[in-house]
């Protein structure tokens, strides 16, 4: 049986000055058993291990602290650019679980929901490549498994019963009650170029597609107009759960049956959003929760019917090769699972894969195209050029497959800013 402690302090005790901490992603993250290692400053050689940090945590401003993250942020980048030990690890999202097993921390540490009558505490917002390494975490005497609980976190389901997404009390050693709440994460304000770009994805979408979206103004953008428009009969097999899948849902859009092996559900390994989100998902069951290796298996994505997949990029080469984690050589995000569902939906003739951008970026001493000659060595390729199908700007549409690799540029150089064009056809006649 657990062992309850009144505090986070009293649980942050656990973890030694010099240790192994492991966590998920982002929404699995423990705000406050975080929050109270901030407090502490006798790290000596403290390792943390996750992905896709929620808040500015104190803890990795400290000497002796280091954090192994596979996916940055926000907080990841201003932490990193004041001097704190933040590394990126490069890894898809499905790798993350053989990443996690092969360095089996001694502690590690998860957000859930308030155990039920029966002693079960839900995974809430994330299933990720995490729930079996904190299985073994709670099952090996010789590790500890802390869960910080909280009424602001919902309660979600899973498909069991191969896949329950809940653990009982008896298989946590510590755990304490919170009253911290998921990250509040709003929808990213949309411009005329972005509704632009939208128009255009939703030529793409038929009624009784499934779909998946990623985050950002314009996935989100496409899922609202599909909520306010005539059709109707969606699927979602998403790795992420957002605000707009929450609105098509809201809407009446979803029936989710036309999936193959998930009719009935929406299928997601991980959710963020607004408390509106949280308070929608709490106690229902249209939405469900699956590690990422299911979600993200290319075959399962494969059959679902339809399926488009709606993404974005950082920048797109004149070969169609795709960066979308990367700045000017700085890591900005991480690879996730963008080319997971690329590939997935180019398994069939009926799905597409859309990559959604504006066609530049504005900086203070101008502007830059986001459609380039050639990504190296400035930027880093997330998605190789044969796995891309569709990249759209506020320009128009290029559908590069099938195409050569003359034609693939032409295509790209037409959507991309008109005062960037004769550039990029000196550069295409180049490569």
């Amino acid at each position: 049986m657990a062992q309850i402690v009144d505090s986070p302090a009293a649980a942050a005790e656990q973890i030694r000055s010099a240790d192994d901490l492991g966590l998920g992603l982002g929404p699995a993250h423990p705000p406050a058993l975080l929050h109270a290692l901030g407090e502490r400053d006798d790290w000596t050689a403290l390792e943390v291990s996750g992905a896709l940090l929620t808040d500015l945590y104190a803890l990795f401003t400290k000497p002796g602290v280091r954090f192994r993250s596979g996916f940055f942020g926000p907080a990841e980048r201003f932490l990193r650019d004041s001097g704190g030990a933040i590394e990126y690890v490069p890894a898809d999202f499905r790798r993350f679980g053989p990443i996690v097993e092969s360095l089996a921390p001694r502690v590690m540490a998860t957000a859930m929901s308030p155990p039920d009558s029966e002693g079960y505490l839900s995974f809430s917002l994330h299933a990720g490549a995490t729930i079996d390494e904190f299985r073994r975490c709670g099952a090996d005497p010789e590790r500890v498994l802390i869960v910080e609980y909280s009424e602001n976190f919902p309660r979600t389901l899973g498909l069991p019963p191969e896949h329950t997404h809940r653990m009982h009390l008896d298989e946590i050693d510590i755990c304490f009650e919170s009253d911290a709440a998921p990250v509040n994460l709003a929808d990213a304000p949309a411009g005329d170029a972005d509704r632009t770009i939208a128009e255009h994805a939703r030529h793409f979408i038929p009624d009784g597609a499934t779909l998946q979206t990623g985050i950002g103004a314009i996935p989100s953008l496409i899922a609202t107009m599909l909520a306010d428009g005539p059709g109707g009969g969606y699927g979602v097999h998403s790795e992420m759960f957002t605000n707009g899948l929450m609105r098509l849902h809201q809407a009446g859009k979803v029936t989710n049956s036309n999936k193959g092996e998930f009719d009935g559900y929406s299928i997601t390994t991980f959710a963020a959003g607004t408390p509106e989100l949280y308070e929608w998902l709490d106690g229902g069951d249209e939405v469900r929760f699956l590690p990422v290796d299911v979600v993200n298996d290319g075959r399962l994505i494969a059959q679902n019917r339809h399926f488009v997949s709606i993404n974005g990029a950082v920048a797109v080469d004149l070969y169609g090769q795709v960066a979308a984690d990367t700045i000017n050589g700085k890591q900005h995000s991480g690879t996730g699972g963008h080319e997971d569902f690329l590939s997935g939906a180019g398994l069939r003739l009926e799905d597409r894969s859309l990559l959604c951008m504006r066609s530049e970026v504005i900086h203070s001493e101008g502007s830059a195209s986001r459609i380039v000659g050639n990504l190296a060595p400035e930027m880093v390729v997330t998605t190789p050029r044969h796995q891309v199908d569709v990249v759209i700007t506020e320009h128009g549409v290029a559908e590069l497959q099938g195409l050569t690799v003359r034609e693939r540029a032409e295509a790209l150089i037409r959507i991309a800013d008109p005062k960037h064009r004769r550039e990029l056809t000196e550069a295409a006649e180049r490569l």
